[in-house]
Parts: C-alpha cells; sequence; structure tokens
C-alpha cells in the first residue's frame, strides 16, 4: 500500500471543490469576524439566490458557541469552582482569556483563550534552555505524544521571551461546560504526569 501524504489529500480535497464548480478567493477581515467569515463561506457553497447573505446566515448557531465572558461566567458557577477545586480570573486585554489556577494540582494555572471555533487551554511546561538534550527530548515528545489524552505538546517562540515547551488541548467553541471542565483536569494531570515522564531530559 502507498503511503499518502496530507498533501495528497489536500489536493483530493480542493479536485472536489473545483469539480463542484467552487473557486478560491482570498479575501482580508478582521480578527473578530472569523466566525462570521465561516459562516458566510458555508452559506456561499449553496447554490443560493442572488440576495443580501445575511438573509442565509443562521445566526442562532453562531450564539451557541461560547465567549471568554460566557465561559468565564459559566466556570464561575460549576462545581470545579465553587467546590474550590479550582479558581478562574478573567485577564482583559486586547484578546480576553481566562486562567483557571487548579488548586487540586498544585495551584498549576491554565490559560484559557476563546477565538472563533475553538477553545484552547495550555500550561507552561519549562523553557527550553531547561533540556540538556533539546534534539533527543523533541524526538522523544513526538514518539510518547498519544501517552497524554486529549493534550499535545508544542514549542512556542516569542520576542524578548525565551522559548518554551507548553502542553495544550483544543475543543469546539460550542463544547458543553462538563466537557470543557474534563478538558482542564485532564490537562492538568497530564501536565504533572509530564514532569515525571521526562524527568531525564531536565537540568
Amino acid at each position: 500500500m502507498v503511503k499518502k501524504t496530507s498533501a495528497h489529500y489536500q489536493r483530493e480535497f480542493r479536485k472536489r471543490l473545483r469539480e463542484q464548480g467552487l473557486i478560491k478567493k482570498e479575501v482580508w477581515i478582521r480578527a473578530n469576524n472569523a466566525k462570521l467569515l465561516v459562516e458566510v463561506e458555508k452559506t456561499l457553497r449553496k447554490d443560493v439566490p442572488q440576495q443580501k447573505i445575511g438573509d442565509f446566515i443562521d445566526m442562532n448557531d453562531s450564539l451557541k458557541n461560547w465567549t471568554t465572558i460566557g465561559l468565564y461566567g459559566a466556570l464561575l458557577e460549576d462545581d470545579l469552582v465553587k467546590s474550590g477545586q479550582a479558581s478562574v480570573e478573567l485577564v482583559e486585554n486586547a484578546e480576553d482569556s481566562i486562567v483557571a489556577t487548579m488548586h487540586e494540582y498544585g495551584d498549576l494555572p491554565i490559560y484559557i483563550g476563546v477565538s472563533g471555533q475553538q477553545i484552547v487551554a495550555e500550561s507552561v511546561l519549562w523553557e527550553v534552555s531547561d533540556v540538556n538534550d533539546v534534539a533527543k527530548f523533541n524526538e522523544c515528545v513526538l514518539l510518547t505524544h498519544k501517552y497524554f489524552p486529549l493534550s499535545t505538546i508544542s514549542l512556542e517562540k516569542k520576542d524578548e521571551v525565551p522559548a518554551y515547551y507548553n502542553m495544550f488541548g483544543a475543543l469546539s467553541s460550542s463544547s458543553s461546560v462538563d466537557n470543557i471542565v474534563l478538558e482542564l483536569e485532564t490537562l492538568a494531570s497530564n501536565v504533572l504526569n509530564a514532569v515525571d515522564a521526562f524527568q531525564d531530559f531536565l537540568n
């Protein structure tokens, strides 16, 4: 059996779209309109009358998705926070986010961001400079990533900040609060397990 790369599947996907009579157009939009653009694209793939596109967008679906402030309020009312197992704080800036402090996991902080169709929860593992053999560690991460359910390790590089590894999980922005809480608890557990699993790579 010939192995096929992701590029092959991408070509096949685009081929099918062209066969349906669709064409590709590049657009430039405001970041906060990304979700609306997805809905517009779905609608424009259909054979609809040439009327205002707003008439064909089901805005009710978009209301089911979390915003950062909405999710913050829901987490405040969840048993995870009410029982004292965790606390949450709303960080208001250019891109609002939530910090969940997981008291049952040594006060581990988890950062939660809501953007369009996705919710990302992440926690810092350690700086690259803390790893004694970066190449071997990176290889080990790729070979063992399936051992951490619902979580992935990534390498982050930002201006004026030392490069670091973090662990994250992603969900749909329409996920239930129960599933979001499960993600937070699973991520917290995986972070602590990762410290044990990769101890030999740390200075």
